[in-house]
């Protein structure tokens, strides 16, 4: 019995300096720091503050949605290249490759979050999304010649390295609000259709005439009018963890513990990203367990759970 306190408190001393290793790892940060980090937080085996890492295929409760991940995971390179060559092809090919990327989800059971990246008509969306950034800033349009060599090599993360100051740019007009985004949309497929590039002109016809039926006043079941919503929040989550393949972060859907008063200690999820004009997530939208609403928290005031993603990358 004597010995038992020694042989504890040593090996409780050998899985402290353990956990500060891998912190300083994740963190990039010395092992001083990562120490200070750990007591600060109080960071449990596998967590992780959220200014560090990343999550991109959030674990969650979706068996549906990790076989569809791990699947994507397993094609050859002659499916990886046919995809590549889709999602060069603005605007249509690459919303439907992203669509098909981050397919939908939900949240944990009990939590209150309910369906993740879902949608009607979320390819559509983000396919008139990427219509108004040429209108508004063809700058920002990647080079086609460009696109073409880099699909033929296979690899998405390429891709989405050309494309991305396209890709912030189309997160960011989303957060407009409905209205001025729905008139940015009506805008530039306008202006699409009348000329511009000649790479969108059939697709803005298209396009065009599913917005004028989308935003045109339907009759409900009780007489009253009412105007169909467009899935902004599912649109706006794809190209979340889309950015964050490049940038670090945590998608959406991943589960985290709040360090902040009054509610340190609450655990939650991330349902939105916040970004800044370039670089990692500044904060995150998060909905606590049993909340009625989500609320704003900046990137240092989350852990990450332990064993958030599903799929490596």
């Amino acid at each position: 019995m004597s010995d038992a306190e020694p042989r504890d408190t040593h090996r409780s001393g050998r899985a402290r300096k353990r956990a500060i290793r891998e912190q300083a790892a994740r963190a990039g940060v010395p092992y001083s720091v990562a120490a200070r980090q750990l007591d600060a937080a109080g960071l449990r085996p596998g967590e992780t503050l959220s200014s560090y890492g990343r999550t991109i295929y959030p674990t969650g409760s979706d068996p549906y949605r990790q076989m569809l991940v791990a699947r994507r995971e397993r094609r050859s390179f002659e499916e990886r290249v046919a995809d590549t060559r889709r999602a060069r092809e603005l605007p249509d090919g690459r919303a439907r490759h992203l669509v098909e990327r981050f397919p939908p989800t939900r949240g944990m059971p009990g939590v209150g979050v309910g369906p993740l990246y879902h949608g009607e008509g979320r390819q559509e969306l983000l396919a008139m999304a990427y219509l108004v950034v040429a209108a508004e800033s063809p700058g920002l349009l990647p080079e086609v010649g460009d696109l073409a060599w880099i699909s033929e090599m296979g690899e998405e993360t390429a891709l989405d390295t050309a494309c991305a100051e396209l890709d912030r740019e189309a997160r960011r007009l989303l957060d407009r609000p409905p209205a001025v985004l729905w008139s940015a949309i009506g805008t530039a497929l306008a202006e699409a259709e009348r000329g511009g590039d000649r790479r969108f002109r059939q697709e803005a016809v298209r396009h065009a005439a599913l917005f004028r039926a989308t935003v045109t006043p339907r009759m409900g079941d009780a007489g009253e009018p009412y105007v169909a919503e467009l899935p902004v929040a599912g649109v706006r989550q794809i190209l979340d963890a889309l950015l964050i393949v490049a940038d670090d972060g945590h998608a959406p859907g991943t589960r985290v513990r709040l360090l902040r008063d009054p509610d340190r200690g609450r655990t939650g999820t991330i349902t939105g990203v916040r970004w800044g004009r370039c670089g990692p997530p500044v904060g995150y939208d998060v909905w606590l367990d049993g909340a009625r609403m989500p609320l704003s928290a900046r990137a240092d005031e989350l852990v990450v759970l332990a064993a958030q993603e599903s799929s490596p990358r």
